[in-house]
């Protein structure tokens, strides 16, 4: 079985948005969805992304405000109308506790979808511990053993592989989806994988000129 490489961080508006359709497109493709959630700033600051504190209220207002708003309404996926109160509190545990879960299957899949839907849609603090084992609980998991594992030397270990692996590969933002090697940034980027799905784009002939690096 094929599989879908999928880097997110646990508390991204557009992971979330795109969640649901993903899942959908690996079951109906028998594609494998493989979890690789990330530490989303120093990753996409990697590659020349600026903080979101540095980012124009334009930028702002348009990316991470009315774009939610419209692919919610394309995805008919419900979504609070507000950036969450605790958004910018550390969600490491949150996803240390996907990571122990393993990288693919149904509970992956489904813990990961709650913690998504619980930020974005309910105001949840994904570095509340109570309120994560609140989520785990309700999807049967015995949550302090859940806990237990997250907070495994292991689990620091892969987040951080994670994080090199998607720098190396030159991941973007969240979420990014990278099939047999080709790489698509964006939950709005779906529709264009499936299709790649069922019939792959043609090798990139494309070539750009080096980029000046302003650090050298």
């Amino acid at each position: 079985m094929s599989e879908l490489i999928y880097y997110y961080s646990a508390h991204s508006a557009f992971a979330y948005l795109g969640s649901a359709r993903v899942m959908q497109i690996c079951a109906a493709h028998g594609l494998t969805l493989v979890h690789r959630p990330i530490p989303l700033s120093p990753v996409v600051e990697a590659q020349g992304s600026l903080p979101f504190r540095d980012r124009t209220q334009a930028h702002v207002d348009y990316f991470f405000g009315r774009e939610i708003e419209r692919w919610a309404e394309v995805r008919d996926v419900p979504v609070m109308s507000a950036r969450p109160t605790y958004h910018d509190a550390d969600y490491t545990l949150a996803s240390a506790m996907i990571l122990a879960l393993g990288d693919r299957g149904d509970a992956v899949d489904a813990f990961a979808h709650a913690v998504l839907r619980a930020h974005w849609l309910n105001d949840a603090d994904l570095s509340d511990a109570a309120t994560l084992s609140a989520l785990a609980s309700a999807l049967g998991h015995d949550t302090d053993d859940l806990i237990a594992a997250a907070r495994h030397p292991d689990m620091a270990a892969r987040y951080a592989q994670n994080a090199d692996d998607a720098r190396v590969a030159g991941v973007m933002g969240s979420p990014t989806y990278v099939l047999k090697g080709e790489m698509f940034y964006g939950q709005d980027r779906l529709e264009m994988l499936e299709r790649a799905i069922t019939r792959p784009f043609a090798p990139s002939r494309w070539s750009n000129p080096p980029v000046h690096d302003p650090k050298t």
